[in-house]
């Protein structure tokens, strides 16, 4: 034992292949639970801006306990809560679901999907307040319909404002997914924690880690500044469809 290395330089790099046969698992994760956010988001930010009566307060309150409370405490929430759930609907309503049946990767899918959109929401919300209003009134005046208004004219704007809050949340998402081993969910860093129990070398497995995530989101920061990028140059060459809705719009006024 005396003579075992302190620390093991060469273990941090030749653990890394080992670690990214588990990178699938930690992006399905990521992207599922990213996907699912922005849906509620969306949702929750409508409520939130067209002030629909009862559901504001709760969405109110939604975002607010969530973002108030550690992601961990909302994973072991959703982990022990959703089968209590399912319990008492079969208790009361005579339903026969199988708590015990409920795959792992759905506890953590739903608690960072929940979690992710009450921060998400908060940056819809003000990309789609940060959109000139006469912007819906000229594209409705040029005979869209408001579906149509939404997502050619009002939703790449919004984007374009909200693309670098929500790239962030999304690099965090991915360091957050650290957390699902409580969830029985066998991600990277689950994966680390099992392999470096063989050897007992955690410190090494641990900076190895690290470097496998500050490579990850570095690699996915630079798309997203690329697309930032790409976003406002298109912004700034399509003048045309602007100045239309601003014709229609002086037209309909005069």
């Amino acid at each position: 034992m005396n003579n075992m290395k302190l620390f093991d330089f060469s273990l941090v790099f030749t653990q890394i292949p080992r670690i990214l046969t588990y990178l699938p698992i930690t992006m399905e994760i990521a992207l599922i639970s990213f996907a699912g956010s922005l849906i509620i988001g969306f949702l929750v930010a409508l409520i939130k801006i067209k002030k629909v009566k009862i559901l504001s307060p709760l969405a109110g309150f939604y975002v607010s306990f969530t973002r108030g409370t550690p992601v961990l405490v909302q994973l072991y929430l959703t982990y022990y809560g959703i089968p209590m759930a399912l319990m008492a609907i079969n208790r009361y309503y005579g339903t026969q679901f199988n708590t015990n049946g409920i795959a792992p990767i759905v506890f953590a899918l739903t608690a960072l999907s929940l979690n992710e959109a009450a921060y998400s929401s908060e940056s819809i919300r003000a990309a789609l307040e940060a959109v000139d209003k006469g912007q819906m009134e000229a594209a409705l005046s040029i005979g869209m319909t408001t579906p149509q208004a939404l997502w050619r004219i009002i939703l790449p704007e919004a984007l374009v404002v909200a693309l670098p809050s929500l790239g962030n949340s999304f690099i965090g998402l991915i360091k957050g997914t650290s957390l699902v081993f409580v969830t029985a969910v066998v991600e990277m860093t689950a994966a680390g924690r099992l392999l470096a129990s063989k050897n007992f070398r955690f410190f090494e497995m641990y900076i190895t880690l690290a470097l496998v995530y500050w490579l990850i989101t570095a690699i996915i920061a630079f798309f997203l500044r690329w697309g930032e990028k790409k976003l406002r140059c298109n912004e700034r060459l399509a003048p045309e469809e602007k100045r239309r809705q601003e014709i229609a719009v002086e037209g309909r006024h005069a």
